[in-house]
C-alpha cells in the first residue's frame, strides 16, 4: 500500500487508480496535499488562500462514494487548486489586488470551477496571481512574490505562477490557470510542468476577462494525459459565456489513450528555433529544444525546420493588452487607482489614450495573423518552438536584470502571438540548464486541434517533481 506521504508525487490518474483499488482514499490524498501545501507555502507563496476544512469535507464525501463504488465524476476525490482570477463560491476572489474587497457573498463559481465540483474534485485553495493577471511574473501589492520551486530566488513566472509552482511542488496534481499572453505556458515552463492554453472558447469563462478574447482558461498538470483528463471536465458550453464552443465530440483523454499505439508517427511538425532569427535564444534552451525535436523525429514525426509567416506582432498585442488594462482601471475610483501595481497603472494610461481607429487596426492585424497561421497549418500539423528564450530569472522583477526588455513581453516572444490567433498551445518540460532551471518546448496546432497538441505533447515523459 502507498503511504500517504508519497501521495503528493502521484498524477491525478494514479490517484484515481489508487482510489479504485482502495490502496488509499481521497481523504488520504487530500491530507497529504494539505500537509505539502503547509510545508511549501512559506518558501514559495503559491497560495493566497488554503481551504483546508472545506477540502477535507469534500474528500470525506468522495471517500464514501468510492467505498460505495459510486464515484461522482472523472475527478472524484482528486485535489485541484484554482487561480485566484476565477470565481469560487465560498470565498473571495481577490485577483491579487488591494482594490478588491473581500466582503460580499461570493456565491458563484466560474464555469470551469463549477465543472470541477460536478466531477467531485477536491478544491484545496486559490493560487496567487499578479494584479488582475496583467504580467508574465507573479507578484502583486496584495500577495507579494511567488517563487520558483527549483530555486526560490527565481520567479515562478506568471500570471498563473501560483498554480504552476503548486503543481511543481506537489501541492495538488492539477490546477486551473488563465492565459492572456502566455500566462499558463510561461510559469509552467519556468517551473518544469505541463501547461495547455486551449483553443479560445474551448473552456468557458465568466465573468469575461477585461483582456477580452486574448484570455483563455486551461490546465496546469504533471503531463499531457492529466491535462487531457482535466480538459474533458472543463470543456463545453456554459450559458454565461456566449463565446464558448460546444462540447467536444470526443474525450481528449480517451483519444490520447487510443493514439498511444501509434504515438506521433506521421505528424507533420514545423520546427522554428528562433522565428527566423527574430528571437535570441539562450544556448542551453536552444540545445534542449533541438534535442527534443530530434526525439520527435525518431518517434516517427515528419520534422522540417520552417518559420511561421509573420513579423513580431508585439505592437498589436500591446494595443489590445493596454486597452484591457485601461478597462480595468476605468472601473476604479481615484483612491483605488493609487493602490495599483505601478506597472499596471502605466499600461492603463497608454490604453486610455488609444483611439477607436487604433483598436480597429489592431483587430484587423490580429485577423491577418490568424489567417497566416491557418495557411501555415495547411502544411504542418504542429509548430514547435522554445516556450521561452530564457530560464527563470530573479524573483520580484518584471524582466531579467541587465536585459534590454523592460516589459514582460520583451522576453516572451514565443507565447503572446498565439493568444492573438486563439490557437491551442502547450508547453512541456524538456530539460534543465546548468543551474538546474527547467526549459520548456512549445507545441502549437491549428484552432480546434487541441487533441493534436496533446498527442504531440504525450511524446514527452513526465518529469519528477521538485
Amino acid at each position: 500500500m502507498t503511504e500517504p506521504s508519497d501521495l503528493t508525487t502521484l498524477t491525478a490518474r494514479q490517484l484515481l487508480t489508487g482510489y479504485r483499488t482502495r490502496a488509499f482514499s481521497p481523504l488520504d490524498a487530500t491530507r497529504a496535499v494539505l500537509a505539502r501545501i503547509e510545508a511549501v507555502q512559506p518558501r514559495l507563496n503559491a497560495f493566497v488562500r488554503i481551504d483546508a476544512e472545506p477540502a477535507l469535507t469534500q474528500a470525506r464525501a468522495a471517500t464514501e462514494r468510492w467505498h460505495a463504488g459510486e464515484p461522482k465524476g472523472l475527478l472524484d476525490g482528486v485535489p485541484v487548486s484554482v487561480k485566484d482570477l476565477l470565481l469560487q463560491a465560498g470565498g473571495p476572489t481577490l485577483r491579487g489586488s488591494n482594490t478588491t474587497s473581500d466582503k460580499g457573498s461570493w456565491s458563484e463559481d466560474a464555469p470551469a470551477v463549477a465543472r470541477l465540483r460536478e466531477h467531485g474534485a477536491v478544491l484545496v485553495g486559490k493560487t496567487t496571481t499578479p494584479e488582475f493577471g496583467w504580467k508574465g511574473v507573479t507578484d502583486s501589492p496584495r500577495t507579494g512574490i511567488t517563487r520558483n520551486p527549483h530555486d526560490p530566488a527565481r520567479t515562478a513566472g506568471g500570471s498563473s505562477g501560483g498554480s504552476a509552482a503548486a503543481v511543481a511542488a506537489g501541492a495538488a496534481p492539477l490546477s486551473l490557470g488563465t492565459d492572456g499572453g502566455g500566462s499558463i505556458r510561461i510559469p509552467a515552463s519556468f517551473c518544469g510542468v505541463f501547461g495547455l492554453k486551449p483553443t479560445y472558447g474551448r473552456v468557458p469563462l465568466h465573468p469575461a476577462s477585461a483582456f477580452g478574447a486574448l484570455s483563455h482558461v486551461g490546465p496546469i498538470a504533471r503531463d499531457a494525459a492529466d491535462a487531457a483528463l482535466l480538459l474533458d471536465v472543463i470543456s463545453g458550453a456554459d450559458w454565461r459565456d456566449p463565446t464558448a464552443l460546444e462540447p467536444p465530440a470526443h474525450s481528449y483523454a480517451a483519444a490520447l489513450a487510443e493514439d498511444a499505439a501509434t504515438g506521433i508517427k506521421g505528424l507533420r511538425i514545423a520546427y522554428s528555433p528562433s522565428f527566423g532569427g527574430q528571437v535570441a535564444v539562450r544556448p542551453a534552451v536552444a540545445a534542449a529544444v533541438r534535442a527534443a525535436v530530434t526525439r520527435l523525429a525518431e518517434l516517427g514525426a515528419h520534422v522540417e525546420e520552417a518559420d511561421p509567416d509573420f513579423a513580431d506582432p508585439v505592437d498589436t498585442f500591446h494595443t489590445l493588452w493596454s486597452a484591457g488594462a485601461a478597462r480595468i482601471v476605468d472601473q476604479l475610483n481615484p483612491q483605488q487607482r493609487e493602490l495599483l501595481d505601478p506597472g499596471l497603472r502605466r499600461m492603463a494610461v497608454r490604453g486610455a489614450r488609444l483611439s477607436a481607429l487604433e483598436l480597429l487596426a489592431a483587430q484587423t492585424a490580429r485577423l491577418e495573423l490568424g489567417r497566416r497561421m491557418a495557411r501555415f497549418h495547411q502544411r504542418f500539423d504542429v509548430l514547435v518552438t522554445p516556450t521561452l528564450p530564457i530560464t527563470a530569472f530573479e524573483a520580484g522583477r518584471e524582466a531579467p536584470a541587465g536585459s534590454a526588455a523592460h516589459r514582460w513581453t520583451g522576453w516572451t516572444p514565443f507565447t503572446y502571438p498565439f493568444n492573438l490567433t486563439q490557437q491551442p498551445a502547450a508547453t512541456v518540460p524538456v530539460g534543465t540548464d546548468a543551474d538546474g532551471l527547467p526549459i520548456g518546448l512549445q507545441l502549437i496546432a491549428a484552432r480546434h486541434q487541441d487533441g493534436v497538441v496533446l498527442r504531440a505533447a504525450a511524446a514527452f515523459p513526465e518529469r519528477p517533481l521538485r
